[in-house]
């Protein structure tokens, strides 16, 4: 993939990711009632945010997933609100600033699997499916690391088991049900665009 298409996947990641920030996910089952069927939404209490990670790693490579996460965590640290809570440097105490800094190699890893073989929806699964680990395991060892150090500065008497539960624990299956939808339209988009 050429410069210029790296930029403007990376542009578009940056983007994506921003807005996913924002956007709840829910999803819509059908409900019968009084006699009709109508579709019923549920809040999956999660947001785009990681699906967008994981969508710019599956559909612009290793390169453009990852430079658009420095991008995002740059721009939220220098002071703009695009994170889930706000923005500026004083994020970095944050319990859920190391799941942030999972983004980027969660987007390079993705963007590296996803790229090994034809767009498969197994192999776009599997790349999803690494990235999001990946996010899950930097935000668990950052917790590791700056729970016990002091360095955290939102902990509100939490302990470490409640930040990891609140979130880990709590966040992942809403995000494996977005994850199950990126797979679908990033394979759906690659055999569009490049097949």
């Amino acid at each position: 993939m050429s410069l210029i298409n790296e930029l403007l996947w990376a542009t578009f990641g940056l983007f994506l990711t921003i807005g996913g920030t924002f956007l709840g996910a829910m999803l819509a089952l059908p409900h019968f009632q009084s006699g009709s069927w109508a579709l019923q939404t549920h809040s999956l209490n999660v947001s785009y945010q990681v699906g967008a990670v994981l969508l710019v790693g599956c559909l612009g490579g290793r390169n453009a997933g990852a430079l658009s996460q420095i991008a995002y965590i740059l721009l939220g640290l220098t002071g703009l609100n695009i994170f889930n809570q706000g923005g500026g440097i004083e994020y970095i105490h944050k319990s859920s600033f190391g799941y942030l800094l999972g983004f980027i190699p969660a987007a390079w890893i993705c963007g590296h699997l996803a790229f090994r073989h034809l767009p498969k929806l197994e192999s776009l699964a599997f790349s999803c499916l690494c990235g999001l680990g990946c996010i899950h395991l930097m935000g668990v060892l950052f917790l590791l690391v700056a729970y016990p150090t002091g360095w955290l500065k939102d902990l509100s008497g939490a302990s470490l088991f409640d930040l990891v539960a609140r979130l880990s624990l709590l966040q992942i299956p809403g995000q494996l049900a977005v994850m199950c939808a990126v797979t679908v339209v990033a394979f759906t988009l690659r055999q569009m665009m490049f097949y």
